[in-house]
């Protein structure tokens, strides 16, 4: 039985832990080759490519500052280099810098919006030519419910993530034409190491607002980007899937 991804390449940007890593292996399980970035790529990012690599597929970690426009094209070119082409791109790249508006710095504001919705367009930006030449692709933008609806505190962080909804749609109106499909993903409440800091307290309160009554896994996040980056979604560009709980339904 032919597996989903079979032979195909994604680049995954921010996938040495958490979501990312969560989305790495579901691919890579899929038969997947995968190339992922991080800001370095340290122990933790080479145990990531040993257990990516034993689903008997090729990985590469590239150490790159997603923000960085031009650092972006030279992985992209590297990457080429290696894989010899792209089929897949999940802009997943992202860090918080919560604070309410009135206190929140320039700084902040400006590093949020840099590395989660910056490096989304420097991704592609750099990806697109590559595909263009395929006439075939899939772009995913790890988005959150909270650039659906916004969030007290995080005002930084949904504008970011609205503006990943943004992209994907205009994406998709663009290079439709071509082949090219892009779509976004908007986690809920998901249980990674970010949010198994809060108390468990604050858990539990999250899980009652969700009609599921608990938090998603990356795992969850991880299947809707299979789909979204296989052929079950050719016909599938420019929208947004809430992967939630039904928490904002």
């Amino acid at each position: 039985m032919s597996k989903l991804l079979e032979g195909k390449t994604a680049v995954i940007t921010g996938a040495a832990r958490g979501i990312g890593k969560a989305v790495a292996m579901r691919f890579a399980a899929e038969g997947c080759n995968i190339a992922f970035t991080d800001l370095v790529i340290d122990d933790n990012a080479k145990a990531t490519e040993r257990e990516i690599a034993a689903y008997g597929v090729k990985v590469k970690g590239y150490a790159s500052n997603a923000a960085d426009f031009n650092d972006a094209h030279t992985v992209v070119e590297e990457i080429v280099k290696d894989f010899g082409r792209i089929d897949v791109l999940v802009n997943n790249a992202g860090i918080t810098r919560d604070g309410l508006m009135l206190r929140m710095t320039e700084l902040q504001w400006d590093a949020v919006i840099s590395v989660n919705l910056k490096s989304a367009f420097n991704f592609i930006h750099a990806v697109s030519p590559v595909m263009m030449k395929q006439k075939s692709g899939s772009i995913i933008n790890m988005s959150s419910v909270v650039g659906v609806h916004g969030n007290a505190g995080q005002a930084n962080y949904s504008a970011s993530k609205a503006g990943m909804i943004g992209l994907a749609k205009s994406i998709a109106r663009e290079l439709g034409s071509r082949g090219i499909r892009a779509n976004a993903i908007a986690p809920g409440f998901i249980i990674t190491d970010m949010t198994g800091q809060l108390s468990e307290e604050v858990r539990n309160e999250w899980a009652k607002q969700i009609p599921l009554k608990r938090g998603g896994t990356p795992e969850d996040v991880a299947n809707t980007a299979l789909y979204l980056a296989s052929d079950l979604s050719s016909y599938i560009t420019g929208q947004v899937i809430q992967v939630d709980g039904g928490m904002n339904t």
